[in-house]
């Protein structure tokens, strides 16, 4: 049994982090911390566990850290979390910039703890399936993604968070539309990016397979024209990836079951590990800077 300590206490925190963790049978959720005391204390009452009043003090106490917090300060808790040789189960983006992106992965790599990025869509099984089988047949030219939401609307529990305000769909949702064709076509090289109204942002992406990729991203899109899409083409023609079969909660425990596997086995590697969040953060910042300069940014 691994005790984890959960860091956030929103929407996500509560919902996915803490439910799956308290629900796995390797897992016990031995704390929470948050930024607002009361919040904190109101989670951990809701699961029976002890609010700490540091970041430090939890991460004492712990074999695992778990985040659901805004990337900035995930990124700042994660490292000494690492550097005090505590297992990372991290959320996405790992960083809001690369510095911050590489000193959570040289200092987890120097520590030697396992790490898994929860990308959550590469957490259901149909979907990692899927990509898996893509993969295989190659041949592929390209793809194309649209992933446009609506987090705005009355009632959305994400509509609040100032960190999706701030930095917009490239940092929210752009991560999740990155794991997805990046195991199917390569590493992306270089990326060029504009912007449209209502918070859209449009990339075009060149990977080192020789395939290019479209990808449109918006937070704030007219309820009507919310839609998401993942189709790659090629040789074998067009083929659609689905919608993931399960919740949030069961694809975190997946992800549980294999950060688990990882400190059973000794074994630092894994597809969504920090180094393949550290790569995500890379592209997100080209991404950014062909935006503000109007050309196309290597990688």
């Amino acid at each position: 049994m691994l005790s984890f300590g959960v860091f956030g206490t929103g929407h996500w925190a509560a919902e996915t982090h803490a439910a799956a963790i308290a629900a796995h049978p390797r897992a016990r959720l031995a704390g929470v911390w948050g930024r607002n005391p009361d919040r904190a204390r109101a989670l951990a009452d809701r699961y029976g566990v002890a609010a700490f009043p540091s970041t430090k003090a939890l991460i004492e106490e712990v074999d695992v850290a778990a985040f659901a917090v805004p990337p900035d300060v995930q990124a700042e808790i994660a490292a000494d979390a690492a550097a005090a040789g505590r297992h990372l189960l991290l959320d996405k983006p790992l960083a809001l910039s690369l510095p911050a992106a590489d000193r959570v992965l040289a200092t987890a790599e120097g520590a030697g703890v396992a790490s898994v990025v929860f990308f959550t869509n590469r957490f259901f099984e149909n979907v990692s399936a899927h990509l898996a089988t893509a993969a295989t047949v190659g041949g592929w030219h390209g793809a194309r993604v649209t992933m446009h939401a609506s987090i705005y609307e009355p009632g959305n529990p994400y509509g609040g968070s100032r960190w999706r305000h701030e930095q917009g769909a490239l940092w929210d949702i752009g991560p999740h539309a990155l794991s997805l064709v990046v195991p199917v076509l390569g590493p992306v090289t270089r990326v060029a990016a504009l912007d449209g109204p209502r918070g859209l942002v449009s990339l075009v992406l060149a990977h080192d397979s020789g395939a290019t990729s479209t990808v449109s991203l918006t937070l704030d899109s007219p309820p009507a024209a919310k839609s998401r899409e993942v189709t790659f083409f090629g040789e074998s023609g067009l083929d659609a990836l689905p919608e993931g079969t399960g919740t949030p909660v069961d694809a975190l425990g997946r992800a549980i079951d294999q950060l688990v596997a990882q400190i059973d086995a000794g074994t630092r590697e894994h597809a969504c590990d920090v180094r393949f969040g550290r790569d995500v953060v890379a592209v997100l910042v080209a991404a950014d800077t062909a935006r503000a300069e109007a050309r196309t940014v290597a990688v």
